[in-house]
């Protein structure tokens, strides 16, 4: 069956095509992407490829920094290199292949790649909520705990957490997933998205949503909910330790190590939640909201953390210098 062009006519479908088409019949879908004149593509392809160098750069950099400086084989850093990890796979799911439609004239993407899409990029940035969860903790702990930090926050514990966000964020996936390609899809194939994402897909089901809605709110709750309760307390502990240090000095470097932080999961929640808060009628302010924590956030977080961290700004000042001497 070949894909075929989204017109204004095909993009909503009448209520006599509900029921035509199910998954089982499906090919593919057609990403519809930004509703854009073709004189701007050019213009979001050179923004897109130029966002995804930055995230490449930034976060394979911050990687390597991480893995070949000793001084930063320390828990903090070790999330820190799995946040960069997480955030370069997650927009690499999203950006290729928006770049790709930027030219194509079918702007189609298969079945089975829609599938991979929405279950890989659900994985990673649910994983990421849960980490940023797990790094406050660990902040809580340094700052709170200096003494007995070492003995508590052991490299066990370290492997422990970031599997646990794994593992929490591979069966949100797998149930975000199953259920929205176990409903029946109308006629209309087109995705007024840029990448597969439940909400444009829940438009195109002719299957009544109830319990998939009721699932996916509970689901949200349970991950947003926890980590953030997390977040709030850790910081509200640390906030109340770093106001009873006499030290300025010290207190300068904990609120320096922990506003990295902070910025990092401000520019993630604040996207997600105007994301989810934006009603339905307002598809193109869901996609600009999509397009902060898809790939605005992942570039930001290495920005971030280097700008603000002496540790980073120290090693990779070192790292250059063994390059000039080598050149």
């Amino acid at each position: 069956m070949s894909l075929f062009l989204p017109s204004a006519s095909c993009q909503v479908s009448s209520m006599s095509d509900r029921g035509t088409s199910n998954h089982s019949e499906m090919t593919g879908f057609v990403l519809v992407g930004f509703r854009v004149g073709p004189e701007l593509h050019l213009l979001l392809f050179l923004l897109f490829v130029l966002i995804y160098a930055v995230i490449l750069l930034g976060n394979v950099g911050m990687m390597t920094l991480i893995m070949i400086d000793p001084r930063l084989n320390t828990p903090m850093y070790f999330f820190l290199g799995n946040l960069s990890f997480i955030d370069l796979f997650y927009s690499s799911v999203i950006a290729p292949k928006a770049m790709t439609n930027f030219w194509s004239e079918s702007k189609s993407i298969s079945f089975a790649g829609c599938v991979a899409q929405l279950f890989l990029f659900a994985l990673f940035i649910v994983t990421e909520g849960f980490l940023l969860a797990a790094m406050a903790y660990d902040r809580f702990l340094a700052i709170c705990n200096p003494l007995l930090y070492s003995v508590q926050m052991s490299t066990r514990l370290c492997a422990q957490l970031v599997a646990g966000s794994y593992f929490c964020g591979c069966v949100s996936s797998v149930l975000q997933t199953s259920m929205t390609f176990t409903s029946s899809f109308c006629a209309s194939r087109a995705i007024d998205h840029f990448y597969c994402d439940t909400r444009p897909l829940q438009r195109l089901s002719c299957s009544d949503l109830f319990v998939q809605k009721v699932v996916s709110f509970s689901l949200s709750g349970l991950i947003i909910l926890p980590t953030i309760f997390v977040i709030v307390v850790s910081y509200l502990y640390i906030v109340s330790t770093v106001l009873r240090m006499r030290s300025t000095e010290g207190r300068k470097k904990a609120f320096s190590t922990c506003s990295s932080h902070l910025g990092v999961v401000g520019v993630l929640y604040g996207a997600v939640f105007f994301m989810y808060l934006t009603p339905d009628r307002y598809p193109e302010l869901s996609k600009m909201a999509s397009l902060c924590y898809s790939l605005v956030t992942p570039m930001l977080n290495p920005l971030i953390y280097s700008l603000r961290n002496k540790d980073v700004k120290e090693a990779l000042r070192k790292l250059l210098e063994k390059k000039r001497m080598v050149l």
